[in-house]
């Protein structure tokens, strides 16, 4: 009779589950290295320079992502940086220039924000970091509104503020 218990058997195969586990590993990070190491320094994905082609409906574009070194050099050039966070949020600190508009507000400032902001501007869209999802969504309720480029800066106030670039303070 043995007296082993049958959970012990399991045990032997440890070393081998451990083997697989870290072969998987460098396999995963071998063919996504470099996305794994943008998203550690906090950048977006690259994105095509191409435009959006005619074919696409505009209720089914999608804005594209801007990386933080591109923000500063689009906004000198004319870009409209947009804080999609609450009042109290861009009230306490927001990116340099930026208009606030708040997801929740949306529809009822879009119409003064389209009278002072021209159709074929630039748009760059923020809101809290990469787990926040309301830049994304304003973005594409601005292309659905008429507005030709949208851009989105997933990384957000906390990228830019971690950065050590320069904060703004104070109502919109």
């Amino acid at each position: 009779m043995n007296d082993t218990p049958r959970s012990a058997g399991i045990w032997r195969h440890v070393p081998a589950m451990a083997y697989i586990l870290l072969v998987a590993t460098v396999l995963g990070l071998a063919v996504n290295g470099q996305l794994v190491r943008r998203a550690f320094h906090g950048e977006s994905m690259p994105r095509a320079d191409a435009p959006l082609t005619a074919t696409i409906d505009a209720a089914d574009q999608l804005p594209l992502p801007v990386d933080l070194a591109e923000i500063q050099p689009l906004a000198a050039a004319g870009a409209v940086v947009v804080d999609a966070r609450h009042a109290a949020d861009y009230a306490a600190g927001h990116l340099p220039g930026a208009q606030s508009l708040p997801l929740g507000e949306l529809d009822a400032r879009l119409a003064d924000f389209r009278q002072r902001v021209p159709a074929d501007t630039v748009i760059i869209v923020y809101c809290g970091g990469y787990n926040c999802h309301d830049s994304f969504t304003l973005g594409q309720r601005l292309l659905a509104a008429g507005y030709q480029d949208v851009r989105v800066f997933e990384g957000g106030f906390p990228l830019w503020r971690d950065s050590g670039l320069p904060v703004e303070k104070g109502a919109p």
